[in-house]
């Protein structure tokens, strides 16, 4: 049988079930952003803790937590535990009625959350929290413009993907969602020619106060942002930005929307990523990471404030599955594993001990590598053709056969990245051991050989 990495059993009985599954995938399953008939997608017939077994049989080092949700790793014992207790103890109930596991799961997400956000509307993911959050913003203030950044992504429901401010709204976009944009800070690839990364706070929040002069205070009713965009580059805010972004929304009392959908529980090194910077939101949206995607599962924390504007005020919105009992049992059992088992504290020492330095390592001896950047488990290496023009070694919002390569061997030494245009994201479970993170980097940095070759 060939494996990659520690040789692990996966039984014949697995890998035929892997065989049928990929042959009626094939046939009857429609997949998100691709073009259908040339995909080929790879089988994963078991998971366990930090890794996966494709369908050949190969253990794979899970550098992408799938869709950077799964925090605590792959069948945590504890969660799969609650699941089937909970299964067994009421699997379903209308949102209408109170839920055991969904009123604990709100005082948990209530206590961590930043600020006065004390009060809870779950959701099914993180798109519709942020097309609700978006909702409960425009009730609030008797506005309807959002201002969103460039260079994020915030879902692909119908507002969510309009929001979004990269190439994937393009096709979704008919103009006439209330989206006005800005120019995020980005201090590698600035838009204000920035020198330091003071200087780029200092531009991007004067460019963003005349955005918002120039689009009218008195016509918006939300800022959405990501507090570490994910998908869109992890690119970290310099010092002061965040805290400045915070100080125009109040002196224009426009709603601080905080999206920590895939930047928030543990990922960053911090519960949320906005502590980072000591900010309070008026509301925020999570999912991904509060189950470990175990169970689909998202939110949105409010705020006093915005909490009053729906006191004797009806909410127009709801969903069949809000607060689901099986979901929020999942959260609850997530949040208790990753307390009690230190994994915030935990990916906070490898993004300062291992992936930091670790990946400043592998920048040096790799001359495609532009620059790496990130907190806790939630890292960027950002691959150019050249480090003096900063040319991407594939286009802003496509791919190239360059890096299609460089995917292809992180994968053919025994690591499952997560990549996305020019860049191969390092984001595995808050969890892995330092052994298997330290492993993981180094067939990264083999890897990269590949990608030397395509750079000057």
């Amino acid at each position: 049988m060939s494996t990659t990495g520690t040789e692990t059993e996966v039984s014949p009985e697995l890998l035929e079930e892997g065989r049928r599954a990929y042959a009626l995938d094939r046939e009857h399953v429609f997949h998100s952003w691709v073009a259908q008939g040339s995909f080929d997608p790879m089988v994963v017939t078991r998971a366990e803790g930090s890794h996966v077994w494709d369908g050949e049989g190969r253990r794979l080092i899970d550098f992408s937590s799938q869709m950077v949700n799964t925090n605590i790793g792959h069948q945590h014992p504890r969660v799969v535990e609650a699941i089937q207790e909970q299964a067994r103890t009421l699997c379903t109930i209308a949102p209408a009625h109170v839920n055991p596991a969904r009123s604990e799961a709100a005082r948990l997400i209530a206590e961590l959350a930043p600020g006065d956000l004390n009060h809870v509307f779950f959701t099914n993911a993180g798109a519709d929290a942020v097309e609700h959050a978006i909702r409960m913003a425009r009730l609030h203030t008797g506005r309807r413009k959002v201002l969103s950044a460039y260079r994020s992504y915030h879902g692909g429901t119908e507002l969510a993907v309009n929001v979004t401010g990269d190439p994937r709204r393009f096709a979704n976009d008919v103009g006439d969602a209330g989206v006005a944009r800005f120019m995020p800070a980005y201090p590698y690839r600035s838009y204000f020619h920035s020198s330091s990364p003071g200087e780029e706070t200092e531009r991007a929040l004067r460019h963003l106060e005349d955005t918002i002069l120039l689009e009218g205070p008195d016509t918006l009713a939300a800022l959405i942002l990501e507090s570490i965009p994910g998908t869109a580059g992890i690119y970290v805010p310099p010092p002061g930005y965040m805290a400045g972004v915070r100080a125009l929304t109040r002196k224009y009392g426009i709603v601080y929307i905080a999206d920590e959908v895939m930047a928030g529980f543990g990922r960053s090194g911090r519960w949320f990523s906005v502590d980072h910077w000591d900010v309070e939101p008026d509301l925020m949206t999570f999912a991904k990471g509060v189950t470990s995607g175990y169970v689909p599962l998202g939110g949105v924390a409010i705020s006093e404030a915005i909490y009053e504007t729906f006191r004797e005020r009806p909410y127009p919105g709801g969903l069949t599955y809000s607060g689901h009992p099986l979901a929020c049992a999942t959260a609850v059992a997530t949040i208790g594993a990753m307390r009690d088992e230190g994994m915030v504290e935990h990916a906070a020492w490898l993004g300062e001990n291992v992936f930091g330095p670790g990946l400043a390592e592998i920048a040096e001896r790799h001359r495609s590598v532009g620059e790496t950047r990130g907190l806790g488990c939630f890292w960027a290496v950002e691959l150019v053709k050249n480090r003096e023009t900063r040319e991407p070694l594939a286009p802003y919002g496509g791919s190239s056969s360059a890096m299609g390569e460089v995917v292809g061997a992180v994968k053919a030494g025994g690591v499952l990245p997560f990549a996305n245009y020019n860049r191969i994201h390092v984001a595995p479970p808050l969890n892995i051991s330092e052994e298997v993170a330290r492993r993981g980097l180094e067939i990264l940095d083999a890897a990269l050989e590949v990608a030397d070759r395509h750079a000057d």
